[in-house]
């Protein structure tokens, strides 16, 4: 798959593990900006949070900046892994992967949808093992971890708990302001976990000023 066929920018080119291996995956950026505003940005906002859709071959991620009551995105994409290729490289080029992201944009938590599989046992573990290095990539680096059920976004985002994914869609682009919705759907549901922790944080903070009081 080429860096056109979707519209996505190379970032990263190829994990190579004792430069033997052959290229098992590439990370791909949606929201084409440079290093210095994204350095401005993290300095006059509040807070900055990373959403993440975990999979095996396609790991949606999506950065996210809190300035008040307001919600922008900063960068969006996809952490792609090549089939055919043994798990382990695949797990090793997406726990890098995720490495490089947190270091690049700095978030200062970090949330994930929670895992729910009801068919296929193979799959759900090799998306397990991929959340786990996530996971630990996040916990390296001292962030607080989020967790949300698919209802529990669909909640924060359409106010409806069993909205269809194209609603969700539709209401990530209105509330980031894009002009179209990121593709592939992984990316697009990792905006929606990282808007949803951002609503959930504020709600959060407010009560939290309420019981102190």
């Amino acid at each position: 798959m080429g860096d056109n066929d979707l519209g996505y920018s190379r970032i990263e080119a190829s994990i190579w593990k004792d430069k033997v291996f052959p290229a098992v995956g590439s990370i791909f950026c949606y929201n084409e900006m440079n290093d210095t505003y994204v350095r401005f940005c993290k300095g006059e906002m509040d807070l900055r949070f990373l959403g993440i859709d975990p999979g095996i071959a396609i790991v949606g991620f999506g950065f996210v900046d809190k300035i008040g009551s307001k919600v922008t995105p900063v960068q969006y994409g996809c952490i792609q892994t090549e089939a055919h290729t043994p798990e382990e490289e695949r797990l090793l080029h997406v726990y890098e992967g995720m490495v490089q992201l947190i270091d690049k944009y700095k978030p200062d938590a970090v949330a994930l949808e929670k895992l729910f599989f009801n068919r296929n046992v193979t799959t759900a573990m090799s998306v397990s093992q991929a959340r786990g290095v996530m996971v630990l990539a996040a916990a390296q680096k001292g962030l607080p971890i989020a967790e949300y059920t698919p209802m529990q976004i669909k909640q924060a985002i359409v106010g409806y708990g069993k909205a269809e994914k194209r609603q969700v869609q539709e209401m990530v682009k209105m509330f980031l302001r894009l002009q179209v919705i990121p593709k592939p759907d992984d990316v697009a549901d990792a905006l929606a976990v990282a808007v949803c922790h951002a609503h959930s944080y504020t709600l959060n903070s407010k009560l939290n000023e309420v019981l102190r009081k």
